[in-house]
This record gives C-alpha cells, sequence and structure tokens, in this order.
C-alpha cells in the first residue's frame, strides 16, 4: 500500500512539473516570439509554431547540463520527498500564473528555483542549500541580462555602421529574413535551457520517491532517461504554441520599438547568451536575458526609446520572484504536513 501510495505521489509530482512546463512555455512564449511579431516578420500564429518547433528540437542537441544543476546542485537530494518537490512546483506555478495576469515578463526558471528551495527549506531549515550551485545562478541573474545587453548594443551598432548606405527598405527586407533564423535559434536556446529545468526537477522527484538510485543520479543517461527528456520538451512545446499574448505585448512594443534589423540583434544576443550558459550548466533566466538584449537595441537609438518605467516594473518583478515563489511554495508544503506530518 505504501508503494502505491507513493507511486501515486510521484506521478503527481510529475504529471505537476509537467503542467509547470506548459505553464513555462506559454508564459515564456513572449520570450520566444515577441521580437519577431513586433516587427510583424511573422503573424503570432506562426511564430508560436516555429518557436514551439525550436523549443522541442533542442531535446536533441543541447544535453543536459542545466538539467543536472537543477537536479542534484542546487537542493541536498538528502531531504527532499516527493511533497517538497510538488509544493515548489505549486508555489512556482502560482507565480508564474499572477504575473502572466498582469503582464510581467518573469522568469519561470526563477519561480522554479525560488519554490523548489521554499519548500526544502520549510521542511529542513536552510541546511538543504547547495551554495555552489546557488552563487553562479545567483550571480547570472545579473550576467544574463547585462551579457544580452552588451551583445545587443555591439549587434546594433555594428550593423548600422555596416549598413549605413543602404536603404531602409532593403535592410528591412533582409533582416525580416534573417530573423526566421535568429528567433529560431533563440528558440533552441530557451528550450535547451528552461525544459532542462523541469528534467532536474522530475529525476528530483523520481529520485525521492524511490524510482531513481544515487547511482542512476550519479549518470548522464541514467538521470535523464528519454522519456523525461522528450516529455519536457513536448510540454514546453505545446505550451509555447498556446502562447502568453499578454507578456508578448509588453515584451514586444512597450519596452521599445523594434524594426527587424534590432529584432535581429536582440534574438542573436539571446542566443548566444542561452547557448554559452547551457554549455556551462547555468541555470539562467530566459526572460532576463531577452530584456537585456531588447534594451541594449533599444537603448542605440536614444535612451528615451526605451521606456523605462516599464522596464522599471520588469525589474521589480524580477527581484520579488524567487522570494516570492519561495514563500508560497512553503506555505503550501506546511498545509500539507498539517495533514500529513510526514511530509
Amino acid at each position: 500500500m505504501h508503494v502505491d501510495g507513493t507511486l501515486v505521489l510521484v506521478g503527481l509530482t510529475v504529471f505537476t512539473a509537467l503542467i509547470f512546463d506548459f505553464i513555462n512555455g506559454f508564459h515564456d512564449a513572449a520570450n520566444s516570439i515577441a521580437t519577431v511579431v513586433s516587427t510583424r516578420v511573422l503573424s503570432p500564429r506562426l511564430a508560436v509554431i516555429w518557436a514551439a518547433f525550436f523549443n522541442f528540437v533542442a531535446a536533441f542537441f543541447l544535453g543536459t547540463a542545466v538539467a543536472k544543476t537543477i537536479g542534484k546542485g542546487m537542493i541536498d537530494l538528502h531531504y527532499v520527498t516527493p511533497y517538497v518537490v510538488l509544493a515548489g512546483l505549486i508555489g512556482a506555478i502560482i507565480w508564474d500564473l499572477i504575473t502572466w495576469y498582469y503582464g510581467l515578463p518573469t522568469s519561470s526558471s526563477h519561480a522554479l528555483i525560488g519554490g523548489y528551495a521554499g519548500a526544502a527549506i520549510a521542511r529542513a531549515g536552510f541546511a538543504v542549500i547547495l551554495p555552489d550551485g546557488w552563487i553562479k545562478t545567483l550571480l547570472f541573474i545579473v550576467v544574463a541580462p547585462l551579457m544580452g545587453f552588451i551583445l545587443g548594443l555591439i549587434l546594433m551598432v555594428a550593423f548600422s555602421w555596416l549598413l549605413q548606405s543602404k536603404t531602409p527598405r532593403g535592410v528591412d527586407n533582409w533582416f525580416r529574413k534573417l530573423q526566421l533564423l535568429s528567433a529560431a535559434a533563440y528558440s533552441l536556446g530557451h528550450g535547451g535551457n528552461d525544459a532542462q529545468k523541469t528534467m532536474g526537477i522530475i529525476a528530483g522527484a523520481l529520485f525521492a520517491g524511490g524510482y531513481l538510485s544515487a547511482a542512476d543520479m550519479a549518470t548522464e543517461w541514467g538521470r535523464y532517461k528519454w522519456w523525461i527528456i522528450l516529455s519536457a520538451h513536448a510540454a514546453m512545446g505545446f505550451g509555447t504554441y498556446a502562447g502568453g499574448w499578454r507578456i508578448v505585448r509588453t515584451m514586444g512594443t512597450r519596452i521599445t520599438k523594434l524594426r527587424p534589423i534590432g529584432g535581429f540583434c536582440a534574438e542573436t544576443a539571446g542566443a548566444i547568451t542561452l547557448f554559452f550558459s547551457v554549455a556551462h550548466g547555468i541555470p539562467v533566466s530566459t526572460t532576463h536575458t531577452i530584456t537585456g538584449a531588447i534594451v541594449g537595441v533599444g537603448s542605440t537609438q536614444r535612451l528615451s526609446a526605451v521606456r523605462w518605467g516599464v522596464a522599471g516594473r520588469i525589474v521589480w518583478a524580477w527581484i520579488l520572484t524567487i522570494p516570492a515563489s519561495a514563500g508560497i511554495a512553503a506555505g503550501t508544503l506546511l498545509l500539507i504536513r498539517l495533514f500529513n506530518p510526514a511530509a
């Protein structure tokens, strides 16, 4: 009976993780498509299909280094139960839905790690935190958008200088085509980074439930079986297809106005940053990355081209994401423990 109960609990946790991944997809669809939609290179529906496809195929190209960091590099798994993972996911989902409702492009990634940490701390105290994994993750809260900003700025200045003798119409025509490639590259990086976080959470839930061994967790293919990899990427792909239009409007038009050349530079800058982070196993925020890139591109026109009031609201939402999702997750676990003290 205990085994059956554990199986049901782990199954519910894995299902909730895939729901989070779906919500992550539509919440962060703006990251993948806002620039290509705002520049009218693709219609919204074609843009989400394009992004969803490349979010999914990232499963076959970008490895599992980020999943390894999330799965066992941030929280001591000896203190993790399926209830901890479930409460962490609920905290992340609730925060994602709140920020989606208000059209704020916050980080689903930071909501996830905040929720996971908050639930684990509520169960066993701050001793569960593994500093090494958190140092690089917290550092890249600043580094990722800064990289996006600098790369977006450099690319925009370089292309503007190289193409200064070309007509605006000619430049637009070229970059409308090139933006298909940059949007694909960014979506590939987005899928590779964000879907891997859910893979790590699922692996942690399976370990806590006794369905993955310590030996499994120590080997790459043992830890991330193909069904985990493909289900996480598929859930994110379907979520991206569903679209998150409130956030698309914020990302695509409210921060700054973009032309195709600007959209290409922002997406390319974001993609380079994401590929770097995936290669080094750093779970960065795709939202922070592309926002920094868009601001970098917009600032090449003039500082007033960036709507800093909107950017300021986004930054405040970023600051609140980890503590808010952690608080919601901790409250969820404490509520569960009222009915099941062993949780």
